[in-house]
């Protein structure tokens, strides 16, 4: 699996913000087959940071309707990566 297949896009929320200031976590949709040392080797290489920790967890589809038609949504996969003290993601500084 190449670098950049494993990350899928930055997760932005409340929470996750507040992770970001009390813990230095930062939180990704990944790949579903991305194990935790392939997302810790893309994101030390794409962001140039040092990773202490990934965590990892598979985040089911919600079920959604649409008037009589009832459908689900995709399940996917989601990291939560602790850095080295320090180290941030540009990406995240705005929010």
């Amino acid at each position: 699996m190449n670098m950049f297949d494993v990350l899928r896009a930055p997760q932005m929320s409340e929470k996750t913000l507040s992770l970001k200031e009390e813990a230095n976590q930062f939180a990704f949709g990944v790949d579903p087959r991305a194990n935790k040392i392939q997302i810790k080797e893309s994101i030390e290489k794409s962001f140039k940071v040092s990773v202490l920790k990934v965590r990892t967890m598979n985040v089911r589809g919600k079920k959604k309707r649409l008037g009589r038609y009832q459908g689900r949504k995709s399940s996917w996969k989601k990291a939560l990566v602790t850095l080295k003290e320090g180290d941030t993601i540009e990406y995240f500084e705005g929010a």
